[in-house]
Order: structure tokens, then sequence, then C-alpha cells
């Protein structure tokens, strides 16, 4: 058990900071990859097959992490996939052909899915539990901050540098990330934990399929604002995309800050209700959009949305399950949240295709306003059930 009820201690700022750097160098990859696709002579067909396979594999390892946590300690599987994304990010500058380059980005796949699934259980390990959610959106503040920086950090290193010292340079900060694993402490009754109950292979956690079906819908509107917000600008005459997802992510920063705390206090349904009507009014907003300030504006609030809801959600599913189950909820959570990414991409670029890049904003904002019916209606349904039911748990006190 904790003995203190301090979030900032040293083994939680290296759990932070090493996610951070995973990422940073992930969406580093993420405008750099396809250029040096084209480079191999490679095209548009293969760039998808390259971004897809790297989905396909993080999803399929992502069951196996649970299994894996209870025959191994997790911290040793931790260092073990940054070592893996480390080597892989090192081994693209090798890879001098499309399919060497699809057997690195399957390794790196799997490496990233079992990554993102043990540095969010270690960090609610390491966190007091009546304190997880504001914890949980402190630890994803490190991680929003990267991925706002990490693609103009691969495009600045292409400009002055070349393909070998953006996949070198990018496999030795992994290795700071390897580094900083190595540090991390964790309590016995932890790795206690670990061994109890049984273990199965589990594709899908039941107990978190609620939150995790509203975080594949929030993954939906997120594939197709990343995806084709640059094409709209384009659109709109609006040349500040750079800034448009900065305050993206500093909006997301500043409500992390707060929206923690009141999880903690209240449960999810204060921090999905407004969060999910702020995205909806960015992204209205967004549709509608007939001036730069606008479409800033827009930024803000769906950034204060997004920001809050994430954690939120995140949070939510570790709570639901026991602490030896903590690898079966993320591996839920984040494979669902990949799946609404990939196939908001797809579904919103034929929305795209048949109506406008415009279009895509007022479907996103449809897809929130289901999102909103969906947690409101189980909300509902909470209330009729016993203590287990969706949202209410021991762990975390009541669903509202």
């Amino acid at each position: 058990m904790h003995t203190t009820n301090k979030i900032w201690s040293l083994s939680f700022i290296f759990v932070m900071i090493s996610n951070a750097l995973v990422f940073m160098i992930f969406e580093m990859l993420l405008p750099t990859l396809p250029l040096f696709i084209t480079n191999l002579g490679g095209g548009a067909s293969q760039v998808g097959l390259v971004t897809g396979i790297f989905m396909l594999s993080a999803i399929l390892i992502r069951p196996f992490a649970g299994l894996l946590a209870s025959k191994f300690d997790k911290k040793l599987l931790l260092i073990f996939g940054i070592a893996v994304i480390a080597l892989s990010t090192g081994g693209y500058y090798l890879a001098n052909n499309i399919t060497a380059l699809l057997i690195v980005r399957l390794i790196h796949g799997a490496g990233f899915g079992l990554v993102t699934t043990y540095f969010a259980t270690l960090a609610a390990e390491i966190i007091p539990k009546e304190r997880r959610g504001e914890g949980i959106g402190y630890f994803g503040v490190g991680e929003t901050v990267a991925i706002s920086i990490g693609p103009m950090v691969g495009i600045m290193t292409l400009e002055l540098y070349d393909f070998q010292r953006l996949f070198l340079g990018g496999m030795a900060v992994l290795f700071l990330a390897v580094f900083m694993a190595v540090f991390i402490k964790r309590a016995p009754e932890g790795k206690e934990r670990d061994q109890q109950g049984t273990v199965k292979f589990k594709l899908l956690e039941k107990r978190v399929l609620i939150p995790a079906l509203l975080i594949f819908l929030i993954g939906i509107a997120a594939g197709g604002i990343m995806s084709f917000f640059a094409l709209y600008a384009l659109e709109k005459e609006f040349s500040h995309v750079g800034l448009f997802f900065l305050l993206v992510a500093a909006a997301s920063f500043v409500v992390r800050l707060v929206s923690g705390k009141l999880f903690d206090k209240h449960g999810p349904a204060i921090i999905l209700i407004p969060g999910s009507v702020l995205s909806i009014i960015g992204l209205l907003m967004l549709y509608t959009a007939s001036s730069d300030g606008m479409i800033l504006a827009a930024a803000v609030f769906y950034g204060f949305g997004f920001g809050a809801i994430f954690p939120a959600i995140q949070t939510w599913c570790i709570n639901l399950v026991e602490e030896h189950e903590h690898e079966d909820a993320m591996a839920s959570f984040f494979n669902f949240f990949d799946l609404g990414i990939g196939g908001g991409s797809f579904v919103l670029g034929l929305v795209a295709a048949v109506a406008s890049y415009q279009a895509i904003y007022v479907f996103a904002s449809f897809i929130y306003g289901v999102f909103l019916v969906v947690y409101l209606v189980s909300l509902i349904l909470a209330k009729k059930q016993p203590k287990h039911y969706v949202g209410e748990s021991e762990h975390t006190g009541s669903f509202l």
C-alpha cells in the first residue's frame, strides 16, 4: 500500500518523462517515415501499408500484456519493450527496401503496443489510489507536450541533416528512456499483486466495455482531425496549422491540471459531460469558421474537451478492475482508441470524398453527440444495477 498521499516521486517523474520520450519519437516518425518510403521508391499504397501494419501489430500484442505481466516483472517488460522500439527506430535506416521496412515496422509496433500498456499501468501503481485521476492527468501532460513537438523535431532534423541522423538520433533518445525506466522503483506489494488471481489471455476486458466504446468514439473524431486538418486549412486558406495543434496541446495541458482532481472527488460524469460539450463546440466552430481567429478559438475548445476526456476514461478503466488486471484494462483502452483513430481516418476520408473537408467536422461533432448519448444512457442504467455495474467500483467511489 502507499504510505504517502504524494504523487510526485522520482519513480513517477521517470515514468512520465520516459513515456513522453517514447511518444515524441513516435510522433517524430509520423511525418518523416512517408518521406523515407518515397525515398525507397514506395508510393501512397506502401505508406498506408507501413502505417497499417504498425497499428495491427500493436493491437494484436496488447491482449497478451496481462499474461506476460503475470509471468515476468512488468518493469523488466517495459525496459525490454522500449529497447525493442529503440533498436527498431535505428533499424529503419538499415531497411533498403519496402519488405525490410515492413518487418522492422511490425517489430516496432509490437514493442509500442506493450510499452504503452505498461507505462500506464506502472504509473497507476505508483500514484496513490485516491489521487489516481489527478496523477494520470499529470502523467499525460508529458505525453501531450511530446506529441505536440515530435513532428516539428522530425521535420527540422531532416531539414538540417538526413535520414541517418533522424533514425539514429531517435534511437539515442529512446535509449535515454530505457535508462530512466531502469530507475523506476516498484513497491513490493505491486509485484505480489501481479501474481494474484488467474490471468488469462483477454481480447477484451468486459468490465471496461462502456469506457472502451467511449474512447473508440473519441478516436474516430480525433482520427479525422489529425488526418485532414492540414488539407482543410488549405481549403480555408488558413496558414497557421502548427499553431492550431500547439493550441490544442496547450489547452489539453492546462485542463489536465484541474480535471484529474475533479475526477477523484466526483467521478467521470463531471469530466465527460462538459468535456464532450466543449469538444462539440470546438468542432462546430471549425465547421462554421470564417476567420483565422475562429479556427484558433476552436482549437482551444477542442483541446479543453479532448484533454479532459482522455485521461478521465483511462483512469476510469483502471479503476474498474483489480490491481493485477490493469494491463487487461489498458490493452482494451488503447486498442479501442487505436481502432477509432484508424477507422476515423477511413470513414471521415469517405465523408470528405463525398462531401468536403468541412463536412468532416460536423460529422465529428455528431460522433461526440453519440458519445454523450451513450454515456448518459449508461448513467441511467447504472442507477438500476448493482454496485459493480459500469462506472461504479470499490476502487474509486461512485459513478457520479
